[in-house]
């Protein structure tokens, strides 16, 4: 008997022998072609077991695809905030004295501002100590000298400041500590934390440490916790006599308008310098890192899409079985006048339609976790009762995720290339199928 699903899609066809001179022929893609295979998309009772398979093969495309947006949108975040945070706390280039020490600073800078491209130029006079707070809690440091200016241009630091002001900073008389050190210190605004230089005066019993409590004027949060944790802004002027270096800085570091163009800005630098400079620039410094992340990033994106992988050859096999299911209505549709070109369409259509749905549900659900994934970890976070992104050893505070439109595009069209690959060995064996040899054993 004709299987009804083949003879209901087909009944508007006359039915004539194959190689009739009145034979259909329905073009590509017809009506006719997309009818059956979506009958055959919905299967019946005796079929159940192919249409399980079918669905676990749309779930698994659905999560593969999602997980892969998810992870690499992540991973684009969590490159983004660093470079951001990097470069807003340190110089896109440092300029380092080579032959003199840097006690023309003040006119060098100048020069180095006026440069087309550059965005300002800071003296910078730097120290390791010993930080402690009331309690007698102490910590390293590292004390950056910098002037009020320079420092209210760091809008990553002027614009964070959780507590205090800068106005003690500005009239030289306080320092600005990061959240994490103030809290491992117990310091508020307005506190003292006292210092310790291992280098200090020079006595008849030797070099003794330097002393100096300051008040904290501010606390910032740039949001990396190795740097709220660790740095310490003090004027230049009381950084220069703290560390008996008057008249002079270690560095100038430079910011420019175009990060990712260092290497035609260097020219320009050492032209304007006008003396014997070092430079390095923020790729230099931060180059096992960011190649780290990098290579983290490709390898996690060539495991994901294993994910994917397997779920199109979940359509594989659901597709082969439905072949098998299906072969006596293969061979009445091959009678009625259907081309082997379309038999192929057919299947193919059937299986690709569980391909392209599941790539779009897995983007659908990747943006919208992409788009609350600091609120999922919240929740997660709460439930677990743990902290599922703890900065102190992901240097973030929380949980960033950037879609790129680029690397989105490319998740997709590796999705919907598996799954209509996946189609093809089974719709080509379709195909193939001799309508005699499968009604003989029908």
């Amino acid at each position: 008997m004709t299987d009804p699903d083949v003879a209901t899609a087909s009944s508007p066809h006359p039915v004539v022998p194959a190689g009739h001179a009145d034979a259909p022929s329905a073009k590509p893609f017809s009506a006719f072609e997309r009818m059956v295979a979506w009958r055959y998309l919905r299967a019946r009772r005796k079929e159940a077991f192919i249409s399980v398979i079918a669905g676990f093969s749309f779930v698994g495309i659905t999560l593969g695809v999602a997980t892969l947006i998810i992870v690499m949108a992540v991973m684009n975040g969590f490159r983004g905030e660093l470079i951001t945070r990097i470069l807003g706390i340190n110089g896109h280039m440092v300029v380092q004295p080579i032959d003199r020490p840097l006690d023309d600073y003040v006119a060098l800078a100048e020069r180095l501002k006026a440069v087309d491209g550059v965005i300002t130029a800071i003296p910078l006079v730097e120290g390791q100590t010993l930080a402690s707070g009331v309690g007698g809690a102490g910590t390293g440091a590292l004390v950056r000298g910098i002037s009020p200016e320079d420092l209210q241009s760091m809008k990553i630091v002027a614009e964070n400041i959780r507590s205090g002001d800068l106005v003690g900073f500005t009239a030289g008389e306080g320092v600005a500590i990061g959240s994490r050190m103030a809290q491992s210190l117990g310091l508020v605004a307005g506190d003292l934390i006292t210092l310790v230089a291992p280098e200090g005066d020079v006595t008849p019993f030797g070099m003794t440490p330097r002393v100096k409590a300051y008040s904290v004027s501010a606390i910032f949060e740039v949001g990396m916790s190795e740097y709220d944790s660790s740095i310490i802004y003090m004027p230049l002027e009381e950084a220069q006599l703290y560390f008996n270096s008057e008249g002079l800085v270690q560095s100038i570091e430079i910011f420019v308008k175009n990060p990712d163009n260092i290497d035609g800005m260097r020219p320009l630098i050492e032209a304007a310098a006008n003396r014997q400079i070092f430079i390095t620039d923020w790729r230099q410094r931060n180059q096992t890192f960011f190649s780290a992340l990098q290579v983290e990033r490709n390898v996690m994106f060539m495991i994901l899409t294993l994910i994917i992988l397997v779920a199109a050859l979940n359509i594989i096999s659901g597709l082969i079985m439905l072949v098998k299911d299906k072969g006596h209505d293969i061979a009445i549709l091959r009678t009625m006048g259907a081309t082997s070109g379309a038999v192929m369409r057919i299947f193919f259509m059937t299986g690709a339609a569980i391909g392209v749905t599941g790539t779009f549900a897995g983007f659908l659900l990747g943006v919208v976790v992409c788009l609350n994934v600091e609120r999922i970890r919240q929740f997660f976070s709460w439930i677990s009762g743990t902290s599922l992104f703890n900065p102190e050893l992901y240097f973030l505070s929380q949980l960033p995720a950037d879609m790129d439109s680029g690397e989105t595009v490319v998740v997709l069209v590796v999705a919907l290339v598996l799954s209509f690959i996946a189609t093809l060995i089974p719709s080509w064996r379709a195909s193939k199928l001799d309508p005699v040899q499968a009604l003989r054993y029908e």
